[in-house]
């Protein structure tokens, strides 16, 4: 299979000298890549884009390449689950190297090699669906051999209305009813973040004449204005950093700002102070309750400093919604959330620092639009979307979640 493709990959193998070793080996990849003829550069991108058609086809979420620990596999993440996939080509380290370099540009080789890290989006041409695929990459060092991480970016976008929210919860996600605050949506890694605030833009976008701008490392969906005029700001590439995107979009005439991840204190102050000027933010962390949202912002910041921004959070902030993607009897995964509405009591609770009250006021909060992640994955069990077992497994609190199955 691909027999032309796999030479090219030995062939410039071959040409290492066996001296180097470790990161030299890849230092020699990156600065060497350019020396293939442009026709086996051509071949290499058309060969590994056979891996994402395969991948789409598979209905796989993530696909693995190069790096010590693949053993020389690609491995695809289906449903949740990471696996070999034993019917594809393997590749030595060196090999899948130079398939991974080949991809990048000369500014993206010299910041990998640089920074041991690059984040990066990418697109090709799936015939069969007709359709330009969009992925989110991160390319690392793994035990000094460089692997590659790619996540497909959903082509559809799931209606806002299709993640059962609380009328209430909607409306406080809602430019058109409330025009300033601060919303959160957070949750692991692969949790679904992106997708829900996706669906957010998504559904400003069929009704609110709203200025638009997302700033995100990288950009994975790309909007079409329709009723929104809607901007696209990529880290690292249209923008330095994220705090300097949050800066510069007050004179950009925003209504709506997404940052796509609050995740430092530079980022944090700066998205707080733009939501306390009057304006509508989006944006994630990686936490898995809403409590634990709240104390990881308070906590990001200087000692000094948190008070000032525990008083500022809870002014601003609206809501926030914790997720997870939990396994489904269907054999896919279902979206479990924790959604807290702010109310005085919440806000008292923040400004007093006792923020260990507010689980209760989430689970009492259900006439609010509230819910916790045990009721949500409750509400899931009994209708037979989950198992008892992944109720149970996938609760932030054990102890409750079998307290209120019992009930």
């Amino acid at each position: 299979m691909l027999i032309e493709e796999k030479k090219i990959l030995e062939n410039f193998a071959r040409t290492i000298p066996q001296s180097l070793f470790g990161p030299d080996r890849v230092h020699y990849i990156l600065a060497n890549i350019d020396k293939l003829a442009e026709n086996e550069k051509l071949a290499l991108r058309k060969f590994y884009n056979k891996f994402l058609r395969e991948m789409i086809e598979r209905e796989a979420s993530d696909i693995e390449v190069g790096g010590h620990g693949n053993e020389g596999y690609i491995w695809f993440r289906v449903f949740g689950n990471k696996e070999r996939v034993r019917d594809l080509p393997q590749f030595t380290v060196d090999e899948s190297a130079v398939l991974i370099c080949n991809l990048f540009n000369s500014n993206q080789r010299k910041f990998l090699e640089e920074n041991r890290n690059l984040d990066f989006s990418y697109t090709f041409f799936y015939e069969r669906g007709k359709v330009n695929v969009r992925f989110r990459a991160d390319a690392y060092f793994d035990l000094d051999t460089i692997s590659l991480n790619m996540r497909a970016i959903n082509q559809a976008i799931r209606p806002l209305s299709s993640l059962e929210f609380h009328q209430t919860a909607l409306r406080s996600m809602s430019h058109g009813y409330i025009k300033f605050g601060l919303s959160l949506i957070t949750g692991i890694t692969g949790s679904g973040k992106s997708t829900t605030l996706d669906s957010i833009v998504d559904h400003h976008n069929k009704f609110d004449p709203a200025h638009v701008i997302i700033i995100a490392a990288p950009i994975e969906y790309v909007h079409t204005s329709n009723v929104c005029l809607i901007k696209h700001r990529e880290v690292g590439r249209d923008v330095m950093s994220f705090k300097d995107g949050i800066v510069q979009a007050l004179r950009q005439d925003p209504d709506i700002i997404i940052v796509g991840e609050m995740r430092d204190p530079a980022t944090i102050t700066a998205a707080l102070e733009v939501t306390d000027t009057g304006h509508k933010v989006f944006s994630t962390l990686h936490t898995s309750s809403a409590t634990e949202s709240i104390d990881r912002i308070i906590a990001e910041v200087p000692s000094i400093e948190q008070e000032r921004v525990r008083n500022r959070l809870a002014d601003v902030l609206v809501s926030v919604v914790s997720q997870k993607l939990v396994p489904s009897l269907d054999g896919k995964r279902i979206m479990a959330k924790e959604v807290l509405i702010m109310t005085p009591s919440v806000k008292a609770a923040i400004k007093n620092n006792n923020t260990s009250e507010i689980y209760m006021m989430i689970n009492q909060g259900g006439q609010q639009g509230m819910i916790t992640m045990e009721q949500d994955l409750k509400r899931l069990y009994l209708a037979k979307k989950i198992s008892l077992e992944n109720a149970i497994s996938y609760a932030n609190n054990k102890t409750r979640i079998q307290q209120i199955l019992a009930t």
